[in-house]
């Protein structure tokens, strides 16, 4: 075998492992950035933990295809850059979008969220989420609430109850 073809063999190994990895992923059309905004934006993935690299399409296609990931072949035409979300899956998104709000020369092609392709739709979905902290915040508070309900209706049965022995208590004193 060729020394090309087995350098290929582990760059697609090495996909097949960020794939794999990765709780998102979000496909690029990155064609018309300046050097300048490519540096801005993969800064923006660093920071938050994203992943950022210029993939060749057949090597993510060979990739995918061992992972058993269907339907991205249609996606991967022209230039693509991946961003691998490895520890919030929300975060390749939301940086993205937020992105294409200040520049309108890159587009999203695709997603992956665990290992399931969606369309630009579903990443515009997906950036739309609140931060996993809000997230938890709202379950614990919809699992606090039937206590705090149950709770308040336990007071206001022991509160009528002490107003009614109190009622007693004067009326037996003779008080009005």
């Amino acid at each position: 075998m060729s020394k090309n073809f087995e350098l290929k063999k582990t760059v697609v190994a090495e996909i097949r492992e960020k794939l794999g990895r990765a709780q998102s992923v979000v496909l690029i059309d990155y064609r018309g950035l300046t050097v300048e905004e490519v540096t801005d934006l993969r800064n923006q993935f660093r920071k938050a933990g994203v992943e950022y690299a210029v993939l060749k399409n057949t090597m993510l296609t060979l990739a995918a295809r061992d992972l058993g990931i269907r339907g991205l072949e249609d996606y991967l035409k022209g230039p693509t850059a991946v961003a691998f979300g490895y520890q919030d899956p929300v975060a390749p998104a939301k940086i993205i979008t937020e992105y294409l709000k200040k520049n309108k020369k890159i587009s999203v092609k695709c997603g992956m969220v665990d290992r399931k392709v969606v369309d630009q739709a579903g990443v515009t979905a997906l950036a739309e989420l609140p931060p996993r902290e809000v997230l938890i915040a709202k379950l614990m508070g919809s699992m606090n609430a039937p206590i705090t309900g149950f709770v308040g209706v336990l007071s206001g049965v022991l509160r009528k109850f002490v107003y009614a022995v109190e009622a007693v208590r004067k009326q037996k004193a003779g008080e009005e």
